[in-house]
């Protein structure tokens, strides 16, 4: 049953000490997320990235075969300012990745190699809080990796993963859906906002193509607002809200 809009989130679970975060491309999770991160890796947490793409389509005026690296290098840089050193790409086409046993078993794949117990995705749903139409890549990887975290744990899903050496992995406790309408948890964004801010800024070529807007103002009137409207249900504090999904 969802919960009304007007409850309280609750903390998000604590007692863990791995994480992956899996989205379709560079931005996502810094749109998303990254404050949470900051704090997590800050507390001693390991925190490791997946994305299914590269972003090569994601700026018209630039061709993919330029844009893919260098959003790569800025997907990289972003990391390392949430202390996220571990970035990995799975190499499926930006804009067109489909929903499926491959993205399932790319995903299982990352999930039996960097054995996490938390679970981070981004708004798998079709729209924006009812809003605004969600892209088809956004879909796929977050429904694919709900799945994929059954998936990674049953040796008889994907059984060319044990043979490639991959054991399967049925710790994840949790998947967490970031951007979701219908969040249940929260972190304190507080500590890590200018974190968050400053790799937001890392992705500067997108956000300058994307709008005309001074960047740092641009990406710390997002993030702000986006804190402050989910403080309003979490004690006052700015926040990264969640939906929760156990296992």
């Amino acid at each position: 049953m969802t919960q009304p809009r007007t409850s309280p989130l609750q903390p998000m679970p604590d007692d863990w000490r791995r994480a992956l975060a899996v989205v379709a491309h560079p931005d996502d999770l810094e749109y998303g997320c990254a404050a949470a991160i900051a704090a997590w890796t800050d507390a001693g947490r390991e925190v490791a990235y997946v994305l299914a793409t590269r972003g090569e389509a994601g700026i018209d005026m630039l061709e993919p075969e330029k844009c893919g690296p260098l959003r790569e290098r800025e997907q990289r840089a972003s990391a390392a300012v949430v202390g996220v050193s571990e970035v990995e790409f799975l190499d499926h086409r930006d804009g067109v990745i489909e929903y499926g046993t491959a993205l399932r078993r790319d995903i299982a794949a990352a999930i039996r190699r960097h054995r996490p117990e938390l679970v981070i995705t981004l708004n798998h749903r079709d729209t924006w809080d009812g809003a605004l139409w969600n892209t088809p890549d956004h879909v796929a990887v977050g429904r694919a990796t709900l799945d994929a975290a059954a998936d990674a744990g049953n040796r008889w899903i994907f059984p060319e993963l044990t043979e490639q050496g991959l054991e399967p992995w049925n710790g994840v406790r949790w998947v967490a859906v970031a951007g979701s309408a219908t969040p249940t948890h929260a972190v304190n964004a507080g500590p890590g906002l200018d974190r968050a801010v400053r790799s937001l800024l890392e992705h500067r070529t997108y956000i300058e193509a994307l709008t005309d807007e001074d960047p740092e103002s641009y990406a710390r009137d997002f993030l702000t607002s986006t804190a402050e409207a989910a403080g309003e249900r979490f004690g006052g504090k700015p926040a990264v809200a969640f939906e929760l999904f156990g296992r």
